[in-house]
C-alpha cells in the first residue's frame, strides 16, 4: 500500500467493473473542482505549517493527478510512463546548469536560463500564451506581468509602478458609473498586483494572509461584543472602530 505501482492499483479497481460507483462515472470535466478543491487545501495545509495534515493533503491532490491519468489511459490517450518521461526530460532540458555545460550560479542567473529556454520552445506563439485562466484573479494578474516583464515589457524602476498605482486609484475616485467603477478598481488592482512583483512579493499570498489576519482580529472582536453584550449591527461607527483597535492591541 506505500508504494507507487500498489497505489495505481488501487485507482484502477476503484475504477474497474467491480468498483465504487462514483470512481467509475468521473471524467476529466467531473473531476476540476475537485483539483482545484484539493490543491487550495494543499495551501492550507502550508499555512498552517502542520506536516501531517501537509502530507495528507499532498496525497489526495496526487490522487486527482493519477486518476486523471487512469482515465487517459483507459481512453488510450496517455500513459503513466508518458507523464513521468515528458516531466523528466523537461527537467533535464530546463536545467542544463546541472546536466550539461551551462552556468547559473545564483537563482535570479536560474530564472534568466529558464525564460530563455521557455522563449525558444515557445517559438513565434505570443508571450502571454498558455497563462492558465483557472488561475486566482490576483494570481493571474502577477503572472501575466511576470510574462510580460521577461518579455522586456515592464517599468525600468519600482517608483513608476507605485505612480502607476497612484494614477489608477485617482482615477477610481473620479469614475462615476458602475461600469467606469467596475473598470478602474480592475485597473488599480493590477496596477497593485504589478507593484507587488515589482517588489518581489506575491500578491496571492500577500492578500490571503490579510484575509486571514483579518478572521482572526474579526472573530476576536465578536468575542468582545459577545462578552459585553452589544449588538454590533446596532453599535456606532466610532465603538466599532474602537473594539477594533483593542481586537488588535490583545493580538500584539
Amino acid at each position: 500500500m506505500g508504494e507507487f505501482a500498489g497505489l495505481r492499483r488501487v485507482i484502477a479497481t476503484l475504477r474497474g467493473p467491480d468498483g465504487c460507483p462514483w470512481d467509475r462515472v468521473q471524467t476529466h470535466d467531473t473531476l476540476r473542482p475537485y483539483l482545484i478543491e484539493e490543491a487550495s487545501e494543499v495551501l492550507e495545509a502550508l499555512d498552517h505549517g502542520d506536516p501531517a495534515k501537509l502530507s495528507e493533503e499532498l496525497g489526495d491532490l496526487l490522487f486527482q493527478v493519477l486518476i486523471h491519468v487512469q482515465l487517459a489511459e483507459e481512453a488510450g490517450e496517455f500513459t503513466m510512463r508518458d507523464v513521468l518521461g515528458g516531466l523528466s526530460e523537461k527537467l533535464v532540458n530546463r536545467h542544463p546548469h546541472v546536466f550539461g555545460d551551462a552556468v547559473a550560479e545564483t537563482s535570479e542567473a536560474v530564472i534568466e536560463q529558464w525564460d530563455d529556454l521557455k522563449a525558444r520552445e515557445r517559438g513565434n506563439r505570443a508571450a502571454l500564451e498558455d497563462i492558465p485562466r483557472s488561475l486566482p484573479a490576483v494570481a493571474y494578474a502577477q503572472a501575466i506581468q511576470r510574462r510580460a516583464a521577461r518579455a522586456g515589457f515592464a517599468f525600468e524602476a519600482v517608483d513608476r509602478a507605485w505612480e502607476a498605482v497612484e494614477e489608477e486609484l485617482e482615477e477610481l475616485r473620479r469614475a462615476e458609473t458602475a461600469e467606469e467603477r467596475r473598470e478602474e478598481l480592475g485597473d488599480a488592482i493590477f496596477a497593485l498586483a504589478n507593484l507587488g512583483r515589482e517588489l518581489d512579493i506575491d500578491a496571492e499570498e500577500a492578500l490571503r494572509s490579510t484575509c486571514r489576519g483579518f478572521i482572526r482580529l474579526f472573530e476576536r472582536m465578536e468575542e468582545m461584543v459577545q462578552a459585553r453584550g452589544l449588538n454590533l449591527r446596532e453599535t456606532a461607527i466610532d465603538e466599532k472602530l474602537t473594539l477594533w483597535e483593542e481586537a488588535k492591541s490583545r493580538s500584539e
